[in-house]
């Protein structure tokens, strides 16, 4: 199914691309004047550079005229960007060198690469910051009007973020009755009887219709859809029978029909699998690498504060609900309880270096051996205790879905909000909400994105890492 993304205008992404481009050419530009060594003639260094930012804008061109766009989506879109500029840019130079023979300076590339990718993120802050104040002052905005059931409308509304900044504006809403909660947010406009009025009296007074009308109203849903079409307003309907049924069912296509499945998964496809399986074990090899020549400081820190095995390791649900062995570093000291009690914020177990190692997620670093060896993924839903996985089947219908794939590291829960301790059953509800809502969206891209937001809250600290 296709992702609704409401865009602003095309005006702003289009002086955004024009933005890229001078700002890519003005660092050729200084390059070809004070690089130490020539690396292609400067009219075909500027004609490649053209055409790498050409490619790379097809794949990777700019989100920030998205009304939803979060600066993780922005910085993965702007990675790749830069990435494939420079790729494609090399590619062009070895080629030249093929055919005509002048010296490549592989280190002022590098520099070219590196500086564009600076100047192009300060500017994405700028003009981040510009199309804000711009939003801010009721400018690029879009008009949100909401018909139906409360609770679908209220529903609708914890999926968008309509804070003044996002551009998108909640007008008001028709409902058989006025809700308190509702009307802080915008007007109430009346009941469906003075929808239908108003369907015959006014004009254009909406950028965004979001329906959840009954079937009984199966007249005016119909009219306010042919007004909608008449008025050039984007109308989305959201059914009220599929909420009865919560997360079992995910709309699908098949042909040119929607139905409704029981579940949908992108990782079925063996591409897919391939390139996440790649990714997994390319970064983890990396970081084991990178990370190895710390290691002998840690096990020391560990052995000073808490004497023992510095390594912990408890048995975890997995793919398809098996167990594992899941290793990290001991943050705790040795107890008896480690594999019924979860860790509470003032948990007097923990000792002072186990507290900043899970404040920074340290403690979770040997998981990159589960990574690599297959047990876990990157990214995916945070595997449980085996107590946990047994209590929670039982008062969570859904709860066993999330182990369609590998358990993650990291994960879109862990993300937004539901990391930690899940003292009450709405915590773990939400927790499972949203690792199969990742199930059911997986890209590579939003593993990407998912990565960006745990580098940020490893130097941000989360106030739920405890």
């Amino acid at each position: 199914m296709t992702q609704i993304n409401l865009t602003s205008n095309r005006l702003i992404r289009n002086i955004i691309m024009l933005g890229d481009y001078m700002i890519a050419l003005l660092i050729i530009l200084l390059t070809v004047k004070y690089a130490p060594i020539r690396i292609l003639r400067p009219n075909v260094l500027l004609m490649s550079s053209i055409m790498a930012m050409t490619c790379a804008q097809v794949g990777f061109s700019t989100i920030l005229h998205h009304h939803y766009a979060s600066i993780d989506r922005v910085l993965a879109r702007l990675t790749g960007l830069v990435f494939t500029y420079g790729l494609l840019l090399y590619g062009v130079c070895v080629l030249y060198k093929w055919i005509i023979g002048p010296v490549i300076a592989g280190k002022t590339m590098g520099a070219v690469v590196i500086l564009t990718f600076v100047v192009l993120l300060i500017a994405r802050l700028v003009e981040s910051f510009m199309i804000k104040v711009g939003r801010m002052k009721g400018r690029n905005s879009r008009a949100l009007i909401f018909v139906g059931d409360i609770e679908r409308i209220k529903g609708i509304l914890k999926d968008i973020d309509h804070t003044a900044t996002t551009g998108l504006r909640l007008v008001g809403y028709f409902a058989p009755e006025e809700n308190s909660e509702l009307s802080e947010l915008m007007l109430y406009f009346g009941d469906y009887q003075k929808l239908a009025w108003r369907l015959n009296t006014q004009k254009r007074w909406a950028d965004e219709v979001y329906c959840a009308l009954p079937s009984s109203e199966k007249e005016l849903n119909k009219r306010l859809i042919d007004y909608c079409m008449h008025h050039v307003i984007h109308f989305y309907y959201v059914p009220l029978f599929i909420s009865e049924y919560g997360n079992y069912l995910a709309p699908s296509m098949i042909g040119s029909q929607v139905v409704f499945a029981n579940f949908t998964e992108p990782l079925l496809d063996p591409t897919n699998r391939l390139l996440k399986r790649t990714f997994d074990v390319v970064i983890s090899v990396t970081l084991i690498l990178l990370l190895l020549p710390f290691l002998p400081l840690v096990l020391l820190c560990i052995e000073l504060q808490s004497p023992g095995n510095p390594f912990f390791s408890q048995m975890r649900t997995g793919l398809g609900g098996k167990d594992f062995r899941m290793w990290k570093f001991r943050s705790m000291h040795i107890n008896r309880d480690a594999d019924k009690v979860q860790a509470t914020k003032n948990d007097p177990r923990k000792y002072p270096f186990g507290s900043f190692m899970r404040a920074t997620s340290i403690d979770e670093l040997p998981q990159l051996w589960n990574i690599f060896i297959g047990d876990m993924s990157l990214v995916g839903p945070r595997p449980h205790m085996r107590s946990h996985t047994e209590e929670y089947s039982k008062l969570i219908d859904e709860y066993m879905l999330r182990h369609y794939i590998r358990p993650g590291l990291t994960g879109w829960a862990q993300t937004t909000g539901f990391r930690g301790e899940t003292a009450e059953l709405w915590q773990m509800e939400g927790r499972v909400k949203r690792d199969i809502w990742y199930i059911q969206n997986w890209t590579f891209w939003l593993d990407v994105r998912i990565t960006f937001r745990t580098i940020c809250q490893v130097f941000w600290k989360d106030k739920q890492a405890y």
